[in-house]
């Protein structure tokens, strides 16, 4: 029960009309993955069914909506949320606007693909067709110049309006044919040809000549398994990710009171005011630990601190010189009676671990260690933990 595939012959057609030759309910695992709850065949489709790393087309049957389409056993069933009669005629409307983004993407990723592969040699090996971007991965390395070029060199492949056309050549012709594919492919081979740029196997539906791809954009790129993976944009969703990068950059702008261009000059200024304020900030607090550290007096009992202008680094490095000092433990507390205090407690004479145990106890505590040194947090106030001391 073969399907006509209307998408192949014209991939700009968003309407058709089609008679309905099955309809049955889909399994539990086909209906938790769409949401939907019937498969439906149709004579002829121009639906495209999920497939070679793109998503399947959405839209409407009569009064049915389309979740997803898959091919399933050599048919094209169309998940929807609704039944339809068998046998009865059914309008089919396409989610244009989705169709006519993933075309530009899919189109787009071709022309980059093939530059790719004409100028430096290496494969697609592998294609995601996502909802916020898309990712290709490549055999080989490639250099921020190198993108630079092949993304400049699909622009310019843009500009000319470059025919896309697809056909399923004669065996012997594909034989003779050099062209991409990711498969080892000799026959019903679909193939997808950019005048002058590619020649790739694909079953996707493409955009009819380069022009409408509308302009091709990398996002960046990371290694990926001996070779590149790379994040791009094309067409209408290239312009919608431009737009919210320039309302970033226009904030940014405005925060830093410098011309959009300039913001990352003046970023690079502020982090080496941040970091040079940091330094001072480490510069400081040394010099505030080793005056409270200073204070100190040696005591035959516990050493109780209350420090709330102290980082808790701080707070252990004066910890550690109050220990020296302390014929018990050394405990300095952080915080207030409202949301609690964080402690760090140590006794250079023993083990700490059973006496917070028992303080952690009395107070409504949570924390510990091992050693000398402990750490953590009490609910309790401060009258509460002084009398604890006391």
């Amino acid at each position: 029960m073969l399907t006509e595939k209307l998408y192949e012959t014209d991939s700009y057609l968003r309407e058709f009309t089609a008679t309905v030759l099955k309809c049955e309910p889909l399994t539990d695992a086909q209906m938790k993955r769409s949401g939907a709850a019937y498969g439906v065949v149709l004579d002829r489709t121009a639906f495209f069914p999920e497939g070679g790393g793109q998503f399947a087309d959405t839209g409407n049957l009569h009064n049915a909506a389309v979740l997803d389409v898959q091919e399933i056993g050599g048919e094209i069933v169309h998940f929807t949320d609704v039944p339809l009669t068998v046998q009865s005629e059914a309008v089919g409307t396409l989610n244009w606007k989705q169709r006519l983004r993933r075309m530009q993407n899919h189109t787009g990723e071709h022309l980059l693909s093939g530059i790719v592969h004409a100028q430096f040699g290496w494969d697609n090996v592998g294609f995601h067709l996502g909802e916020d971007e898309v990712t290709v991965d490549f055999s080989g390395p490639l250099s921020p110049e190198e993108l630079a070029m092949a993304e400049y060199l699909a622009n310019r492949a843009v500009a000319e309006n470059a025919p896309v056309t697809a056909c399923y050549p004669s065996p012997e012709v594909l034989a003779a044919l050099d062209y991409r594919s990711k498969l080892d492919l000799t026959e019903n081979v679909r193939i997808v040809t950019i005048e002058g740029w590619d020649v790739c196997a694909c079953c996707a539906p493409h955009v009819s000549a380069t022009g409408a791809v509308g302009c091709v954009k990398i996002l960046g790129s990371e290694s990926w398994k001996g070779g590149v993976r790379i994040r791009m944009l094309c067409g209408l969703d290239a312009v919608d990710d431009y737009s919210r990068r320039m309302e970033n950059t226009a904030r940014i702008s405005a925060l830093l009171s410098v011309p959009q261009l300039k913001t990352a000059d003046a970023v690079e200024r502020l982090l080496a005011s941040q970091q040079a304020d940091r330094e001072e900030i480490g510069r400081l607090k040394k010099l505030l630990v080793e005056a409270k550290t200073a204070a100190l007096r040696p005591t035959d009992g516990d050493l109780l601190l209350f420090e709330n202008d102290l980082d808790p680094v701080s707070l252990r490095n004066l910890v550690n010189a109050g220990m020296q000092l302390a014929g018990g433990v050394c405990a300095a507390f952080s915080g207030s009676d409202e949301s609690g205090y964080r402690y760090i407690i140590g006794d250079i004479h023993g083990n700490v671990t059973e006496w917070v145990k028992a303080f952690n106890a009395a107070l409504g505590g949570r924390g510990g260690g091992k050693g000398e040194m402990v750490q953590g947090s009490v609910q309790a106030t401060r009258e509460q933990i002084c009398a604890y001391f006391a």
